[in-house]
């Protein structure tokens, strides 16, 4: 929403959502690729190793002081490496070197560079608390990160020699704290990071077991990020505005999966790797459905809620400053693809840890393989025609292909009933569909009237009060449908929170 009022849809918001990206790429990559797939399997291997005391605590904090040796290490090179590559790593994105966004995402690159190395920090800190099973913290965290962009951008924007360089100045300070407010609880639980020497960051068994399971999966995360960079480097092409008007769209998607698809899976993680260790997989597949059917409960409803309430709810959220009308209808137009697309991506997300929780790397690699190759061909060609609309299609659609080759490559496991899973989660899916689309009947024939009623009354009024009248009426009959049918997951909440009272 800041960056709507300050940079809206013209070529500075452009230019700071392309800056951004580079460091933000290298992130997705390396921090978080790292410390879900490698580094909580690995650590928790360590913690189990202790409690039955193969082997003392001090091995674990030779571990966690070359893991923090090497992030440390690695990403301050690689940031050292793309300052002084700036200008050649941004030609990707903008063709003409003399356009005044490019020379000012050069500026903003460097400034927001590094940023990558404190949320790598972060990124493990992470890991350590979700290894004991400590999830507030870095839940936290991200509010801490928005909260302190939001106010330098605002502190900063008539300082500086524009608005995107203030926000870039957020960006480290958050990024910081990030790291800085999550230190304190990791030393909480016994343990105290410092640096070793080179030698044994890299010759530690743990770290060379992390680097050995980071190797074949950065190969298939890059593929998945380089959809980013493919996509972004045509919506640079595509006119003034498109590239932003695509990050404001998935900005409200990445709203909805951080709240459920990345919660679910961060919660699941250690305890599929604790059932895949204990070859206790009657439990492992009845958690990874429960895990799709919760995702599905959240998405589906709200594929079809976002899709008849896109302009209010993007009204509502985004307008203001310099974003006009002419946002609004860029980012509607592209926001209709992305969120058919919520499932797909929700989904991939959730049955992703099955395979790290069995420290398989290599499918997710080729599935992510194969989602880059469908999208790039994808939003080449969908480009020309559709424009921002084109790219956001394609990467529904890759998203829909990749998710349907991790179900593929999960069946390779013989002990996995993913026939189970699969049919069971369909079944659900489609009774949810039904209901959704029920639900949505009422708010579709509504929802003009409700606009109309409420109009002039300024922009949180006019559209807040309708979306939040369509949503209680849509949640509303969802819910009374759910008890109706005795669904199984809304039944079981609300035996768990009987159990609370009691």
């Amino acid at each position: 929403m800041t960056k709507a009022k300050f940079l809206g849809t013209s070529a500075l918001g452009d230019a700071f959502g392309i800056a951004f990206q580079v460091p933000n790429f290298c992130r997705r990559l390396f921090a978080e690729n790292s410390v879900s797939v490698a580094f909580i399997p690995t650590f928790k291997k360590y913690l189990v190793a202790q409690d039955e005391e193969d082997f003392g605590r001090a091995s674990t904090q030779e571990f966690l002081n070359a893991t923090f040796t090497l992030v440390s290490f690695l990403t301050a090179s690689l940031v050292s490496v793309g300052m002084l590559l700036t200008p050649l790593i941004l030609r990707v994105f903008f063709p003409d070197e003399s356009a005044g966004a490019f020379a000012e995402a050069v500026v903003l690159t460097r400034i927001m560079f590094p940023y990558l190395v404190v949320i790598s920090v972060a990124a493990l800190f992470q890991g350590i608390l979700n290894g004991h099973k400590l999830f507030s913290p870095s839940g936290f965290t991200p509010i801490l990160f928005n909260a302190i962009v939001i106010v330098l951008t605002y502190l900063l924007a008539h300082r500086m020699a524009n608005p995107a360089r203030a926000m870039a100045v957020g960006v480290i300070a958050g990024g910081s704290v990030q790291a800085a407010f999550q230190l304190p609880f990791v030393m909480r639980c016994g343990w105290k990071l410092s640096f070793t020497s080179l030698g044994k960051a890299f010759s530690n068994p743990g770290t060379r077991t992390v680097l050995r399971l980071i190797g074949p999966t950065v190969i298939g995360m890059a593929a998945y990020q380089l959809n980013d960079i493919v996509s972004s480097a045509l919506a640079t092409r595509a006119g003034e505005g498109v590239y932003s008007s695509i990050q404001y769209s998935l900005r409200l998607q990445e709203l909805i999966l951080g709240i459920c698809a990345v919660t679910v899976s961060t919660l699941i993680l250690p305890d599929l790797t604790g059932f895949a260790q204990k070859k206790q997989w009657d439990s492992f597949c009845s958690m990874l459905t429960l895990a799709v059917k919760i995702i599905s409960l959240i998405a589906i409803p709200i594929t079809f809620f976002s899709l008849i309430m896109k302009e209010s709810i993007i009204t509502l959220v985004f307008k203001s400053g310099r974003f006009d009308a002419d946002s609004i209808r860029m980012t509607e137009e592209v926001f209709s693809f992305h969120i058919a697309g919520l499932l797909f991506i929700a989904v991939n997300r959730v049955i992703a840890p099955a395979f790290y929780a069995q420290q398989d790397t290599k499918s997710p690699t080729v599935a992510g393989l194969i989602n880059f190759a469908v999208n790039m061909v994808l939003a080449f060609f969908l480009s020309f025609r559709f424009g921002g609309a084109g790219i956001a299609l394609a990467l529904t659609i890759a998203s829909l292909v990749n998710m349907l080759f991790l179900f593929v490559f999960l069946r390779r496991n013989p002990v996995i009933d993913v026939g189970m899973v699969v049919r069971s989660s369909l079944l659900y899916m489609l009774k949810l569909i039904v209901m959704s689309v029920i639900a949505s009947v009422p708010v579709y024939l509504l929802r003009r009237q409700l606009i109309a009623f409420f109009a002039g009354k300024g922009r949180i009024f006019s559209h807040g009060v309708p979306l939040c009248l369509a949503a209680l009426l849509f949640g509303g009959m969802g819910l009374i449908m759910l008890l109706f049918t005795k669904d199984e997951i809304l039944s079981s909440l609300i035996r768990k929170v009987r159990r609370r009272k009691a």
